[in-house]
């Protein structure tokens, strides 16, 4: 929605200012713990897109110049900088996501932490020698795009955009980056960072909708690299401008339907743990990587189920800024209605719902994007919440009798993000990690992301790998150069 009220406005950064947009259009940003509006940022259009671009381009081979030792003091000075103002973030975060602040606290400290973690690899940004021939000398060096786009979804703004600026500034690319309209705010506080302690033009932050904000990026023709973290549509979408625009190197990290398999081996009181450990209720389930899906084996089916549907009516709904809270609203009015719709799907279509479900009791609940944590049991894999990501607070409990059936259900989806295997037996878990379709698996555990391993998923649930080496280098294009010796 287009607003015209002035409090708590947010600027965009474009060549080192903080600006409104062209047409001094505005969108407001909701708080979804009681549908109040808490801000607003700049409506971007086509052409101030296309002033960040030219912006980035200008500066980019100024930034390239620069050691990489020297743009890694950068990095981590913005990494200091964003400590320093973490207080201040966390409470935006909070206000403008509906994410639990107990759990939000280390969406901060991740940011810059992937900051810093970036800083230290510029000297792994390698080429090669290649004994071709006899009488050359052939090698290869790796070199910038030149201007990165990047767009990032609205479960974790700041830990996401710290991410996306990363690994292109740290192989010489100048951003031009756009928040999630859902939860944009403290972009606000990223960009003053960046205005002070970057060059004008590095770091370019544009704000607005997919359209046109989102498409005029993509589209730009000066564009060649971009990466989109967010919901297979918009990912295919993203695949479809881009091509219709040009030849660009586009990396993906979508949504999952992740599977947890329970082999008979387990204690059903540590499984029933890692089940709500790993849907992530802190923020609603609105995780990529949440385990979704609770595939038991049939000889656990009763006991783990008994005690997960406990357990999940026991969580503490509440204000998000709370620490005792331990869930809060979804994000927004648009993918609440979403997650409603799925829920009511999974009733219809015989899923046994066993609890939550509904909107919470109470007035404290009667404004805002509430849902009971929720639990289906009975569910099959033909029904909607076992193929569609709902992105919520709603696990499927599903019964298996061999191994064979456990994976073919894991795989059953579209999706292929992460997984869990829980057994004792090594054999089993390693033969099972293997079999199912998934980038990212945890044997024994969920959720916990390790620095340096490479993340990303199988299937329609993206291309390329973030938070490692692979990501640091697929922002650079590799050159061939052949010296005559002779």
């Amino acid at each position: 929605m287009i607003v015209t009220s002035t409090e708590n406005e947010v600027r965009m950064l474009i060549d080192g200012k903080l600006v409104a947009s062209e047409a001094n259009q505005w969108l407001e940003s909701v708080n979804p713990a009681d549908e109040q509006t808490i801000g607003r940022v700049p409506a971007a259009t086509p052409a101030d897109v296309d002033r960040a671009v030219v912006a980035a381009e200008k500066a980019q081979p100024g930034w390239a110049a620069i050691e990489p030792a020297a743009r890694g003091k950068l990095l981590r000075k913005l990494a200091s900088a964003l400590r320093e103002r973490g207080d201040e973030v966390l409470r935006i975060e909070v206000l403008d996501t509906g994410n639990t602040i107990a759990k939000m606290k280390g969406d901060v400290e991740g940011a810059a932490r992937a900051l810093e973690f970036y800083a230290g690899l510029g000297t792994e940004i390698k080429g090669e020698s290649i004994p071709a021939s006899a009488d050359h000398l052939h090698i290869t060096v790796r070199e910038p795009y030149g201007v990165v786009g990047r767009i990032v979804p609205f479960n974790h703004p700041i830990k996401f955009a710290a991410s996306a600026i990363a690994a292109p500034l740290m192989a010489g690319n100048t951003v031009v980056f756009k928040p999630p309209e859902q939860s944009p705010l403290s972009s606000g506080v990223l960009g003053e960072i960046c205005r002070d302690l970057l060059p004008a033009g590095v770091v370019n932050i544009v704000t607005g909708n997919g359209m046109p904000t989102g498409d005029a990026l993509v589209r730009h023709p000066r564009v060649k690299r971009i990466a989109f973290t967010g919901s297979v549509p918009t990912g295919r979408a993203i695949q479809r401008a881009a091509a219709e625009a040009g030849v660009k190197h586009v990396t993906l990290e979508l949504g999952g339907k992740n599977p947890l398999i329970a082999f008979p081996d387990t204690d059903p009181e540590k499984i029933a743990e890692a089940a709500i450990a790993g849907m992530n209720f802190a923020w609603q389930g609105q995780s990529c990587g949440s385990t979704s899906r609770l595939l038991l084996h049939e000889s656990l089916y009763g006991p783990v189920l008994k005690r997960v549907v406990e357990r999940v009516a026991e969580l503490r709904l509440g204000d998000p800024l709370d620490m005792q809270s331990q869930m809060g609203p979804i994000n927004s009015k648009r993918h609440y209605e979403r997650v409603c719709a799925l829920v009511e799907s999974g009733i219809a279509e015989g899923a046994r719902l066993t609890t939550g479900g509904k909107r919470p009791a109470g007035n404290r609940f009667k404004r805002g994007y509430w849902l009971e944590p929720t639990v289906f049991a009975e569910v099959k894999p033909s029904m909607r919440i076992a193929r569609e990501e709902i992105f919520g607070p709603v696990l499927s409990v599903f019964s298996w009798r061999d191994e064979k059936e456990a994976i073919d259900i894991a795989n059953s989806t579209e999706y292929g993000l992460t997984a869990s295997i829980w057994t004792h037996d090594l054999k089993t878990a390693l033969r099972a990690a293997r079999a199912v379709k998934s980038g990212y698996v945890w044997i024994n555990g969920t959720s916990a992301h390790f620095a340096g391993t490479p993340f990303g998923g199988f299937k329609n649930s993206g291309l390329g790998r973030e938070e490692g080496i692979d990501e640091l280098l697929s922002y650079t294009e590799v050159k061939t150069i052949h010296i005559r010796l002779h």
